[in-house]
């Protein structure tokens, strides 16, 4: 047999295998009532399994609006946190409970206690890429998509934000009545980011328009064209007259952005790879759908605290037009 037939023969067992994969997920669905929720940083055939894909304001909307039993969350672990404190009563499964978020981890409660102790009149603001622990000590949350329209609703003039920096500098240029405390967490997967890596793929392609994530740094941020939370950027992307864009952010939304613009291009960062949010297979996905582990806990009181500042965000959305 030719290499070529045999590239070809390999091709048609792994779609057969994705095809038996999505029936069983499918039926596992309905069996046990289970929604599947995925980030727009998720492997492509865990985009493809989900009965949605978003950003974190996405997902945690979405968490609060199903009947689903049971919640199987294709993130990291602060997402899965999120929609267990929204869903206390709900079954909220992390198919790997090792795929974390090192920038949440860049914050502990002692630390951030301390920090309030020196400005006792400041608004505590968390980015949702927080811990539970961190997020029970906050006034209210954020995301990049909502951050300087929650920075603008508080009535103090000084934030403590917390994890980081970037998106943190980012909302200061946004809303310079404010002074930003900063926190120095950062996003290793977007802080890897340079301009020299904006500059080159521009070089060669210099006709694309130049999205990035706010949680990158001030200088690439400075060579896009708009600033984008992953959802920005879908929405943008669709109604943009530009047919080229460069995607300064996880190389994984370029999956989803091809697949719902299939006439544009679209040119990731090559080395923009986060490997927590890869740790999530279709292997892994089954078994948790299957034995509904490993469920996601939390302490009572961690749940209840933590509760407050994102339903405050989640408030803010509504009254937001």
């Amino acid at each position: 047999m030719s290499h070529r037939l045999i590239q070809v023969k390999i091709a048609f067992l792994g779609i057969l295998q994705m095809d038996t994969n999505l029936t069983r997920i499918n039926s596992l669905k309905k069996q046990k009532k289970i929604l599947v929720l995925a980030h727009n940083y998720q492997p492509p055939e865990i985009q493809d399994a989900a009965d949605f894909v978003g950003d974190s304001l996405d997902l945690a909307i979405k968490a609060t609006k199903t009947d689903a039993d049971v919640i199987v969350f294709c993130g990291v672990s602060f997402m899965a946190e999120a929609a267990k404190i929204l869903n206390p009563n709900k079954t909220v499964v992390l198919p790997d409970p090792t795929a974390t978020c090192p920038m949440a981890n860049m914050v502990t409660p002692t630390e951030l206690r301390a920090l309030k102790s020196k400005h006792p009149n400041a608004a505590v603001m968390a980015y949702i890429n927080t811990n539970a622990d961190v997020k029970a000590l906050a006034d209210i949350c954020c995301t990049s998509a909502n951050g300087v329209d929650v920075a603008r609703s508080l009535p103090q003039k000084e934030i403590i934000f917390v994890p980081d920096k970037n998106l943190g500098a980012y909302i200061q240029t946004q809303v310079p009545e404010k002074t930003m405390i900063l926190w120095p967490g950062y996003c290793h997967t977007h802080q890897d980011i340079l301009p020299e890596d904006i500059k080159k793929i521009k070089t060669a392609h210099p006709k694309a328009e130049v999205l990035v994530h706010p949680e990158c740094r001030p200088e690439v941020i400075a060579l896009a064209d708009h600033a984008f939370s992953t959802n920005g950027m879908v929405s943008y992307a669709k109604t943009s007259p530009a047919t080229e864009f460069i995607i300064g952010t996880e190389q994984g939304l370029c999956y989803r952005l091809q697949k719902e613009n299939p006439g544009k291009h679209f040119y990731p960062i090559g080395k923009a790879y986060c490997p927590n949010m890869k740790k999530i297979t279709i292997e892994k996905l089954i078994n948790s759908m299957e034995t509904l582990e490993p469920e996601v806990h939390l302490p009572d009181t961690i749940m209840h605290q933590a509760k407050i500042p994102l339903q405050r965000m989640m408030d803010l959305g509504r009254k937001t037009p």
